[in-house]
């Protein structure tokens, strides 16, 4: 028998790579083969899940947070030319600032600063995974470094999106969660309004334009930019159906198991692409009900590396 480990990150806690590691440990004590296969959605994460099935190169630039605090993060290069700039590690909610977390003034320099640095390593494709942001600018900030610096040339930029919300809706949808408040809301929603109006075309109509606070709309309504499933783009790199089919059972995992799973998320993709093969989830916690009607053999909850490998051990020994 053998088990296919595909988890997500869990969030501000263990990186996907962490918890598949933990996961297989427990199934392999039980004399159970386990394949790990660390997934993302186009958020935080996605940049190290993509190193080995893209030929990826790490980067290392100097760049921005939300607050223009300097900063290093990496991105990754392929030797064909195709870039990974992962948001988050510039933008994201996550990232440390010594100052005020300021949600009117963050802002996706940091992002437009990478996107220019992969240009000048000579990247003709740039994969930008915008899950995780902890910016409602519009994606006038990114656009800005990108302009500053020349523009895009011949370049496409290809952005991985996990949600589905419009432009005008990115700081109702999403600003609570960045630290906004009500009046902070309707301040950044009448700034988003004003900001379509300053754009080449209006991104409004564009499903996922609102993603990482409209700077996937400011992307495609200045550069075209093509905007895919980040869950979809992630396992097809990873060729995810083919160690499905060698698999008897697939594990999934992520922080929370929520009604969001279901919008976009890598899990609610795994499940569509498991046909027969049962899918059980080791999730950090569940939403009341949640597990029901997500159409997986079992759910277990894990939030610790020692409960998640104890968890693949139980799972192991459940199996026929």
């Amino acid at each position: 028998m053998t088990i296919l480990v595909a988890p997500d990150s869990f969030k501000g806690t263990h990186d996907a790579a962490d918890v598949a590691a933990a996961i297989a440990r427990g199934i392999r004590s039980e004399g159970v083969a386990a394949v790990e296969m660390p997934v993302a959605d186009g958020g935080e994460g996605t940049l190290d899940v993509l190193v080995a099935p893209l030929g990826l190169r790490m980067v290392l630039s100097d760049s921005v947070n939300p607050w223009r605090a300097p900063l290093r993060a990496r991105w990754g290069l392929s030797d064909s030319g195709v870039a990974v700039v992962e948001l988050a590690r510039t933008c994201g909610l996550n990232i440390p600032h010594a100052g005020s977390r300021d949600p009117r003034a963050a802002d996706t320099y940091g992002v437009g600063l990478q996107i220019v640095d992969a240009l000048a390593h000579g990247a003709t494709e740039i994969i930008v995974a915008a899950g995780g942001s902890a910016t409602t600018d519009g994606g006038l900030g990114a656009v800005a470094a990108i302009e500053a610096a020349g523009g895009l040339g011949d370049a496409r930029i290809t952005v991985l999106s996990d949600v589905r919300t419009r432009y005008s809706r990115a700081a109702v949808v999403f600003g609570p969660q960045k630290g906004a408040s009500a009046e902070d809301v309707k301040f950044l929603t009448r700034r988003l309004d004003v900001a379509r109006t300053q754009l080449p075309r209006d991104p409004e109509s564009v499903e996922g334009s609102g993603a990482a606070g409209g700077l996937v709309g400011a992307l495609w309504a200045h550069y075209d930019a093509s905007i895919v499933s980040g869950a979809r783009y992630v396992l097809d790199a990873l060729d995810f159906a083919a160690a499905a089919n060698s698999a008897d059972a697939v594990v999934v995992g992520e922080g929370r198991l929520d009604a969001q799973t279901a919008e976009g998320k890598i899990i609610a993709e795994i499940l569509l692409r498991c046909g027969s093969t049962p899918v059980h989830a080791i999730v950090g916690s569940c939403a009341d009900q949640a597990e029901r009607h997500q159409g997986f053999a079992d759910v277990r909850i894990a939030s610790t590396i020692e409960d998640l490998c104890a968890a693949g051990g139980e799972l192991a020994r459940s199996l026929p």
